[in-house]
């Protein structure tokens, strides 16, 4: 898929790692083209958030790893995350929205015990009303939320943590519930799932 990746043991036991999850049946999870330039080592993943047919947003995630370090990083490893959703206008005219956004990335990163240094992002919301030929379109607000974090691995599966408070943090920007501890979700679209 023209993904980077070189020869680096800790990085290939993260990818093994990463793209080995189940995920939530909410997400619909694929790995696509890593940018090339950043790092020597790189995979990224992009998920949509859907329920009952209707997409809520979606997000990308991107493990990048340099082995020699990078300065900006504070480390070897770097996850470098977007996240958006549809979200009621009052929630994006919320003066505290981009607190609130923040917020969701530590808490997730925190709940997970990912354990991390040199977080940075932006939380930006946007809200569009259609005028003259587009009048009839409806009004639109979204959370966006850009962020990278160093995530302090010892091994390649300790990127576990990191990669499911992604999905916790996709999760809080579409406005679903987080799952408790060690409760594994149905796939809605089963066969054979009883509708009660």
């Amino acid at each position: 898929m023209g993904v980077n990746r070189p020869e680096s043991g800790v990085f290939n036991d993260a990818v093994t790692a990463l793209l080995g999850l189940s995920w939530r049946p909410e997400l619909i999870v694929e790995e696509i083209p890593a940018p090339q330039r950043i790092a020597p080592h790189a995979v990224a993943i992009a998920a949509d958030i859907e329920l009952a047919q209707s997409e809520l947003g979606n997000g990308r995630l991107v493990l990048l790893h340099d082995p020699a370090g990078n300065p900006a990083w504070d480390g070897t490893f770097r996850c470098v995350t977007f996240a958006r959703a549809i979200v009621d206008a009052e929630i994006a005219l919320d003066p505290l929205i981009a607190e609130v956004g923040w917020s969701w990335l530590t808490d997730a990163l925190g709940q997970r015990d990912a354990g991390y240094t040199a977080p940075s992002g932006t939380v930006t919301a946007v809200s569009s009303k259609s005028f003259g030929s587009m009048e009839g379109d409806p009004d639109r607000s979204e959370v966006e939320i850009r962020a990278s974090w160093t995530p302090t691995l010892t091994h390649g599966a300790a990127i576990v943590p990191h990669v499911l408070a992604w999905q916790d943090l996709l999760c809080m920007v579409a406005g679903l519930p987080l799952l408790p501890e060690g409760v594994v979700p149905l796939d809605p679209h089963r066969a054979g799932r009883r509708q009660r």
